[in-house]
């Protein structure tokens, strides 16, 4: 085999619970993850010299100014190569090309999912043989979101969000995604955060029982009033424009509006497909709206399909 593609999806937090800083810098997290169907694909050619390359293309919005995507070996999905690499003791190399969709510094995860379908990629295309279970701590190594996006489906996830477990959940949902023009740095906001905080005793996060008794109940208009994330208020004191494209979201009828992960995306749960659409149409107005998305989930994870 001389080439392996794999697709990839984005993430959304149905619940980011933010905890405490913690002594290695990171905070305690507790959340829900959902998988949806906004790919990004990374195909895996054999390289026998044992050297890490890789090409981006990004599939963005003229509107969108992406931050710049590193083109080599910082980029995660290129660690990601190397962590296989020096796991397995792997002398095969790899040229990796990376077709962007999920919006950069969107709060989507997009970095994290390319480094989980790099991952499954390599593993595949240099026979290493490694299970998911056994990906997962290479995962959790590059990044707190990398380990579920090996997975998808709807999951919870703790500590730094790097422990991922399923949840029972019903059904499907139909999102509707707001980008922003520009992107926002995950660790500003976090850093946000701590300043907004200051002061404050921040207790430890915890996933709301009503959240998990609305998955698995399946019906979105219960699922709706339980979405919440606790970095809302840095996101908007970063970016206040944002607050706007909620509101328009929830006049359109959105039986939620919350900000995706640090932001800027904002998210909107819809009842169906139409409903999707409506509050498309309406988001289209919306000043610090730069493209919108329909999507669905839950989708399973980083998957070969090539």
């Amino acid at each position: 085999m001389s080439s392996v593609t794999v697709g990839v999806p984005a993430k959304i937090n149905l619940c980011l619970g933010v905890g405490p800083s913690r002594a290695d810098g990171f905070h305690s997290l507790a959340t829900v993850y959902q998988a949806v169907d906004l790919h990004d694909e990374v195909r895996a050619t054999l390289r026998d010299d044992g050297d890490i390359t890789i090409t981006v293309h990004a599939d963005m919005d003229a509107r969108v100014e992406a931050a710049p995507i590193p083109q080599d070996l910082d980029n995660l999905a290129a660690r990601a190569a190397r962590a296989l690499q020096d796991a397995t003791g792997t002398v095969d190399g790899v040229e990796l090309a990376i077709r962007k969709v999920i919006p950069v510094a969107g709060g989507m995860a997009g970095g994290s999912a390319d480094a989980a379908a790099a991952l499954v990629a390599c593993n595949e295309l240099w026979g290493t043989g490694m299970s998911r279970g056994e990906l997962a701590p290479i995962a959790a190594s590059l990044g707190s979101d990398v380990p579920f996006l090996l997975h998808g489906g709807t999951a919870m996830g703790t500590g730094r969000g790097e422990s991922v477990s399923p949840v029972l959940a019903r059904g499907g949902y139909h999102w509707v995604f707001a980008t922003a023009a520009q992107g926002l740095s995950t660790a500003a906001v976090y850093a946000q955060f701590d300043l907004l905080n200051q002061g404050r005793q921040v207790p430890e996060p915890q996933v709301p029982d009503a959240l998990m008794t609305a998955l698995r109940g399946g019906d979105p208009h219960e699922l709706g009033p339980c979405l919440s994330n606790d970095l809302t208020e840095a996101a908007l004191s970063l970016r206040p424009e944002l607050a706007d494209t909620l509101e328009i979201g929830l006049e359109a009828g959105a039986l939620a509006a919350i900000v995706s992960g640090s932001g800027p995306t904002t998210i909107f749960l819809a009842e169906d497909d139409q409903h999707g659409l409506d509050i498309s149409i309406a988001l289209g107005a919306a000043a610090a709206c730069a493209d919108v998305i329909q999507s669905r989930g839950p989708m399973p994870g980083a998957h070969i399909i090539g």
